[in-house]
């Protein structure tokens, strides 16, 4: 199993790799041949050495969006440089000064930041390109009419888009293991028709800074940088509604998936509980009823020694019985996991759903005096992430543990599995993850997770040890509740003060 996963891995980084240099080679072959055919593009260095930097400063403005990819605000600016000069030198400027922040934090490495640099220069040339074959030239000695330079743009910010989404959408869906039909719905921000008008507009503010360069020189371009942080900051608007909206709907699946699954876990303590009840309770039960038959024949025969030890029986089996009864309203309030408490909880659960799973379990939990309601939080996150280990990880081992860490106590869920992309899409249909999130935000503890492709996953659930101060005031309290309930309520009988207690303690649960 190890061998093929290794296997399928190598396969997907090659075929990554394979289509990055697809793009990278004749993107680079085709600047330096183009390039060499026609140095007279290459005319004007110091302005076109100009429009590298400017443009290298907005395109270190990008918006984040869907799955790590980026939407970079320098579109307009190449456009203009589009619409100024060659293909070939439009390309080479693209390619460049399109910067990457995440070039100099080192989270890409060269080749990716060589593809994301190709497909731009790629994007901006054929754009270019159908510019001048629509309109011609705006410098020459016979500009084009306005409307044809209009339409030119329109045309030419449509090719720029196309290209740049259609290489965009293939890396992204080798990457991320999704048809290209679900890539492709996620690169635009806001509604269909508002990211159109949006992104046209940039494509006809460019025809607007071409006026002003060729009135006023290269320095009243700065003047459009504003309106690029404007735009910057509209696109982060519509993307934050767009995702608050996401997110609401998520959240509502979420929640209704959680509760079901609430419903499904109380059906099963419910269950327990009626087990411990019939297999327990109602054997003694059974037994004291058989006993007092047993005591009246004894009595209707005669025979008083013999009921005299029967009578002795009963009340050691009706002790035995206030004794469960008693344990069991006990652990119904200490804790819902029973008297084992959360550590043979835990290996219980594991011990039954892994047996047959091929995989070796390690459960490491010390002895923490867990407030009951974050002790069930956690026995249900840890089941949750056990079951989607068991599921989806193809894991040879997997490691859980509960500990306490400085002001905190943890539950740490790892397994050495094929793991997955954090910053991709989850699965549709599946709120395992998200519902083991929702579970420890309720309970005020914080969810983090931490995997890559080949790389297994940590599952870390942490709470505040203010908790435990919170409970252990609590306990007295409710300790000295119960000591008084027991006191006011005893009486009936010296030799078993709590009876009554226990029995008005059940009949109120």
């Amino acid at each position: 199993m190890a061998s093929s996963k290794g296997n399928r891995e190598s396969a997907d980084r090659a075929l990554l790799t394979g289509f990055e240099l697809l793009v990278i080679v004749p993107t680079l072959s085709g600047l330096v041949y183009l390039g060499s055919q026609n140095p007279a593009a290459f005319e004007d260095p110091h302005n076109l050495t100009l429009w590298t930097l400017i443009v290298a400063f907005v395109e270190l403005l990008p918006v984040p969006t869907w799955g790590g990819l980026q939407v970079s605000l320098g579109f307009p600016l190449l456009m203009v440089v589009g619409i100024l000069y060659a293909p070939v030198a439009a390309g080479a400027v693209a390619l460049i000064g399109s910067f990457d922040p995440r070039e100099f934090r080192r989270e890409v490495d060269f080749l990716r930041a060589l593809f994301n640099r190709s497909q731009v220069a790629v994007s901006v040339a054929a754009a270019s390109f159908v510019f001048h074959a629509v309109a011609g030239y705006v410098t020459s000695a016979s500009p084009p009419a306005w409307w044809l330079q209009l339409a030119a743009v329109i045309v030419a910010a449509i090719a720029d888009y196309l290209a740049n989404v259609s290489l965009v959408t293939m890396f992204a869906s080798i990457r991320l293991h999704l048809p290209p039909s679900k890539v492709i719905r996620q690169f635009r921000i806001g509604r269909p028709a508002e990211f159109l008008v949006s992104y046209l507009g940039l494509g006809l503010l460019s025809l607007v800074v071409v006026q002003f360069y060729l009135n006023w020189g290269l320095w009243s371009v700065v003047v459009f940088i504003a309106p690029m942080l404007l735009a910057r900051q509209m696109f982060f608007r519509s993307l934050a509604l767009e995702e608050a909206h996401k997110e609401l709907q998520d959240r509502e699946q979420v929640l209704r998936a959680l509760s079901n699954r609430m419903a499904e876990e109380r059906q099963d303590e419910r269950a327990q509980i009626a087990a411990y009840l019939h297999d327990d309770l109602a054997q003694l039960l059974f037994r004291l009823s058989i006993q007092v038959d047993l005591a009246r024949r004894h009595l209707d025969s005669g025979r008083l020694e013999k009921a005299e030890e029967t009578l002795s029986s009963i009340k050691e089996t009706k002790n035995k019985t206030s004794d469960r009864i008693r344990a069991l309203i006990r652990d119904l309030h200490r804790s819902p996991l029973g008297r084992a408490g959360l550590a043979e909880a835990l290996e219980g659960f594991i011990a039954e759903v892994g047996k047959d799973s091929g995989v070796r379990f390690r459960v490491d939990v010390q002895e923490i005096p867990l407030p009951p309601p974050i002790a069930l939080l956690l026995y249900h996150i840890a089941r949750e992430g056990v079951m989607n280990a068991l599921k989806h990880a193809e894991a040879r081992n997997m490691w859980v543990t509960v500990r306490e860490e400085g002001d905190s106590f943890e539950l740490v869920l790892r397994d050495d599995g094929k793991g997955f992309d954090t910053i991709g899409p989850g699965p549709e249909g599946h709120y395992g993850m998200a519902m083991m999130r929702e579970r420890a935000l309720v309970g005020g503890g914080s969810f983090d997770v931490r995997s890559a492709p080949g790389a297994g996953t940590t599952i870390t659930v942490r709470f505040p040890t203010s908790l435990l101060q919170e409970a252990a005031q609590t306990e007295p309290e409710s300790e000295e509740g119960t000591a008084s309930s027991a006191t006011s309520s005893g009486g009936a009988s010296p030799s078993t003060p709590e009876e009554p207690a226990a029995a008005s303690a059940l009949a109120s649960r």
